[in-house]
């Protein structure tokens, strides 16, 4: 891809551990720079280091080329704006104060690539894993029209909950899957914490997330959606029912799956359709892409949060034990990484498809 410069990058939010994890990703990325941090007013006028303090959620040191950079308000608009080519949103507000800011920002012309869930409801905002459903970007048209805007837009990605199972599904649509019974054991991390900042998840499980299971039994179908009339409309199948627990891990959601399916694959045709899966990541060769997008493994005691959630830097999926049901059609085990594939890394490979596929342009 061959451009005069960078694209500059504002990361909103960037204190918290989503915008944590947007630095150290951002910090050697080929095509975007992080030019501007932004946060909350308490914040603002601060350096980066001195904001965050003993904050730092990750288990790897704050990028030193961040430290000293001074943060902005994230509610002065117009002068950010002014400054980058497009946002990474991952503040910390109530959904209709995100909404709002996001929408400031598109409506300065100014593209935001979002981690939030605020907008993916909006029915003309695409909400968009690259490798599955790009051409929901589509309808960025019709939403710039809306927004009165010729290069403003928001774009998100899904909830991490749904990322070690909905490629799979993607995978497997031509066999017909429609009916998914799904649990996610989901890492501490997706809730913004640790284990210093959450002690009481340390040997424990919580059997509850808020808004979790809405989401993971709703966003796949979004994603299978199409677009008519301007607003995309989910698809009706695979009904999903879930459960989405707490679990005692830093990094790494996973999800034991049972579904029937009207079509009646081998096992062998299954995991074919798995490792041949593939999307526009891979045929752009994007940065953040994986090669081998969905792995599949056939150790009987694997996928294993401490042996594979890095598989492809974080942004590849494992997928392992599929084997017939006694009572539904098929089962298996997944796993993804919740703030790479599922957070910060998603949003950053949905940029850099917008950016190759010219949703985003540089502004001079």
């Amino acid at each position: 891809m061959e451009r005069k410069r960078k694209f500059k990058v504002a990361v909103l939010g960037a204190t918290g551990m989503v915008g944590q994890r947007f630095l150290t990703i951002l910090e050697n990325h080929p095509w975007f720079d992080a030019a501007v941090l932004a946060a909350s007013p308490r914040s603002a006028g601060k350096t980066y280091e001195e904001a965050v303090g003993g904050r730092w959620k990750l288990d790897i040191p704050m990028p030193e080329k961040y430290k000293d950079m001074v943060l902005m308000n994230i509610n002065e608009v117009d002068k950010i704006a002014d400054q980058v080519d497009f946002c990474f949103s991952a503040v910390d507000m109530s959904k209709e104060e995100i909404r709002a800011i996001e929408e400031a920002y598109a409506k300065h012309e100014t593209p935001v690539v979002s981690n939030n869930s605020a907008h993916r409801w909006t029915p003309d905002v695409p909400m968009v894993i690259p490798e599955i459903n790009p051409q929901h970007f589509e309808i960025i048209r019709d939403q710039r029209k809306r927004l009165g805007t010729t290069r403003g837009f928001v774009a998100v990605k899904p909830n991490c909950s749904i990322q070690s199972y909905t490629p799979v599904l993607a995978a497997w649509r031509e066999y017909e899957p429609y009916e998914v019974i799904v649990s996610t054991y989901q890492a501490i991390s997706g809730a913004g914490k640790n284990f210093e900042s959450w002690p009481e998840m340390t040997n424990n499980v919580i059997p509850f997330i808020k808004g979790e299971e809405e989401k993971s039994e709703k966003e796949p179908l979004k994603i299978f959606g199409e677009i008519k009339d301007g607003v995309i409309v989910p698809a009706t199948e695979p009904r999903i029912s879930s459960q989405c627990i707490r679990v005692s891990v830093l990094n790494g959601h996973t999800a034991t799956v049972f579904l029937r399916m009207r079509k009646h694959p081998s096992k062998e045709e299954l995991i074919q359709k798995l490792t041949d899966f593939s999307g526009l990541p891979q045929q752009l060769k994007l940065p953040s892409a994986p090669e081998q997008f969905i792995r599949y493994m056939t150790e009987d005691d694997r996928p294993q949060v401490k042996l594979d959630v890095n598989y492809e830097g974080g942004m590849g999926i494992s997928i392992g034990r599929l084997r017939e049901d006694t009572i539904f059609d098929w089962k298996f085990v997944g796993l993804s990484h919740n703030t790479l594939r599922g957070a910060a890394g998603g949003a950053v490979e949905c940029a850099e498809c917008l950016c190759a596929l010219n949703y985003i342009e540089l502004k001079d």
